[in-house]
């Protein structure tokens, strides 16, 4: 091999050019290298990103301060699988694609409903648990009887940040009014407070309200209304990973894993088998 010449100038060159491979050598660094699989098991730890507010799903009792739900079970059953330890990363429907994005953690298991602005952005599994949406109000309410009562004028329609309830109510009321609640307000405040005449919500988050609160009432449509699946979310381009997930889920569906913890926490309606 021929020896380079360096000039003045070439040397700047190739030092410049040295400090611009370095920068990028540490970005690459910062990001996840390989497979998410691959990572899992040398690491020894699956990090599972939950949403600690969602009953029935990933929800934190207040009343022990432990997590339960369908996705605890099922996240419990994938560790095993894999023979790691399992971490809980706690996110939420508005930080979901940020944090996978960021690898702050290898997968969401917290029902996350496919919606097209998500598939955009993540990958997704096969779907596993399916939720039509429902409307939650007070008994007392006077303006909201039944489900035609929803978009009239005057009406206040309250669905949380990041839900998939929020694009499609958005698209779905042409007369009500919609308030997009964010944290630390709470739909069920804005509806006790009688800002919002009713919320909309899906079947997991309905039993919280129907299993604890005798204020509630539902109203559910006379026919299906968006019947949304609910699947496992990564990041985008994981082959590897995203087949061991769905590898996964025709496991649990097959050998009846999933029904029984569907049975447990009350969402046997909701399976997708």
């Amino acid at each position: 091999m021929n020896k380079l010449k360096y000039t003045v100038a070439g040397v700047i060159l190739a030092s410049a050019l040295a400090t611009l491979l370095a920068l990028g050598a540490g970005s690459a660094r910062a990001e996840p290298a390989g497979s998410a699989l691959e990572r899992v098991r040398a690491s020894g730890k699956l990090r599972v990103c939950i949403w600690p507010d969602y009953y029935g799903i990933t929800y934190r009792n207040p009343r022990n301060d432990k997590l339960e739900g369908i996705d605890i079970d099922l996240s419990a059953e994938l560790a095993r699988e894999l023979k790691v330890q399992l971490h809980y990363v706690e996110s939420s429907f508005p930080r979901l694609v940020d944090d996978l994005k960021a690898d702050r953690c290898d997968v969401a298991m917290f029902a996350v409903g496919v919606l097209p602005q998500r598939k955009a952005q993540l990958d997704f599994t096969q779907p596993y648990l399916q939720s039509d949406i429902y409307a939650v109000t007070t008994r007392a309410n006077r303006v909201v009887r039944q489900w035609s009562d929803l978009d009239k004028p005057g009406v206040v329609i309250a669905v949380q940040a990041g839900t998939f309830m929020e694009p499609v109510m958005t698209g779905a009321l042409k007369q009500a009014t919609l308030r997009v609640v964010r944290p630390p307000e709470t739909r069920e405040r804005e509806l006790e407070a009688g800002r919002v005449d009713a919320f909309m919500t899906d079947y997991p988050y309905s039993r919280r309200l129907l299993d604890n609160a005798d204020w509630a009432r539902l109203v559910a449509p006379p026919q299906p209304f968006f019947v949304m699946p609910y699947a496992y979310a990564t990041r985008q381009g994981d082959a590897a990973w995203l087949a061991r997930l769905n590898e996964f889920v025709a496991a649990i569906k097959r050998d009846g894993r999933l029904a029984a913890a569907a049975g447990r926490h009350g969402l046997a309606e909701i399976v997708v088998r």
